[in-house]
């Protein structure tokens, strides 16, 4: 019985490491990019303790800058795929640049990538389930990862 449990283990391995080697069709159907818009998709990296993580979705886009601030306007909502219940994200409106207003010298204006920052870009990490998020065509989406520190500390009691 032991050898046909861990036989059946490798089999499950092997097959999720597939998984993230196939297309997103293979996974489930999920909508093609509306006109105006790209579907983009973060395959995830299985994870010993997966609750120790989050991803940080980066949406934004390359922008000709000087030395202020830049930053872009958005909120990123999570929609359910029908009949699959998988999420996926949509990034309907970008807004701005907004910017600092300091004076910068003249000439020295760049190109940097500037991010959308607003509400819903930090998601649960889940390495079954492909993150597909949806952006007008002209964003280009980036991601972090972030893990928990091993130390927890105990608060006071006052």
């Amino acid at each position: 019985m032991k050898p046909f449990v861990i036989s059946a283990a490798l089999l499950l391995s092997a097959l999720c490491s597939v998984a993230h080697a196939a297309k997103l069709e293979d996974v489930a159907p999920y909508p093609k990019a509306e006109t105006g818009f790209s579907r983009q998709v973060i395959y995830l990296p299985k994870q010993k303790n997966e609750d120790d993580y989050k991803v940080q979705i980066i949406a934004g886009k390359t922008l000709q800058v000087d030395c202020n601030q830049q930053r872009l306007g958005g909120k990123l909502e999570e929609k359910t795929l029908k009949g699959w219940g998988y999420p996926m994200y949509r990034l309907n409106k970008v807004t701005g640049p907004a910017s600092t207003m300091m004076a910068c010298p003249q000439g020295k204006a760049h190109p940097e990538f500037v991010p959308v920052v607003g509400e819903g870009f930090m998601l649960r990490y889940n390495s079954k389930l492909p993150i597909v998020v949806y952006v007008p065509k002209d964003i280009e989406v980036r991601y972090r990862i972030w893990s928990a520190s091993k130390q927890i500390k105990q608060a006071v009691s006052e």
